[in-house]
């Protein structure tokens, strides 16, 4: 009986299908208080370098930048010239 039930209610297009039961969502305030639980305890698993550590490593890049621009405006000097020396043979 309940075959033809759906079949009749199919001909005349309603919907025989049972939707899905949805489930409770939590609230906004307490999904923003999971979120920073979560995180908080994901700050607390970070290893956190030393400040000796930073310092030196500060240096390192600081003396590798200046190393760099020396480098960078040397070759700027020498291909200046190089230019102005091949226009002048022309």
């Amino acid at each position: 009986m309940a075959e033809i039930e759906k079949t009749e209610a199919k001909a005349q297009g309603k919907k025989t299908e049972n939707k899905p039961v949805k489930k409770d969502k939590p609230s906004i305030g307490a999904r923003i208080s999971k979120f920073f639980r979560e995180y908080k305890a994901e700050l607390n698993k970070v290893t956190w370098a030393s400040k000796e550590d930073t310092l030196r490593n500060t240096v390192v890049v600081a003396v590798t930048v200046v190393v760099v621009g020396a480098v960078i405006g040397v070759l700027d000097v020498v291909f200046t010239e190089g230019l102005r020396a091949l226009g002048n043979l022309i």
